[in-house]
């Protein structure tokens, strides 16, 4: 599933983070959702979120 929808994430949930740093090489992130940062339904790019170590980056994938 694509993070691009905001209903579709939940804090808890494991997913895939691009964090800015890595946008041009497309290096994903794991963790799981401690925070959502995007406050619109959705986003092209993907939901902006705060994961439980503190990285912030925009959801990719979702695992579960």
């Amino acid at each position: 599933m694509n993070g691009t929808k905001r209903d579709n994430i939940t804090i808890g949930a494991k997913v895939r983070v691009v964090q800015k740093q890595d946008q041009r090489s497309g290096k994903l992130t794991e963790g799981t959702v401690s925070k959502l940062l995007t406050n619109s339904a959705t986003h092209p790019h993907g939901i902006k979120v705060k994961l439980e170590d503190g990285t912030v980056g925009r959801v990719k994938e979702i695992i579960d």
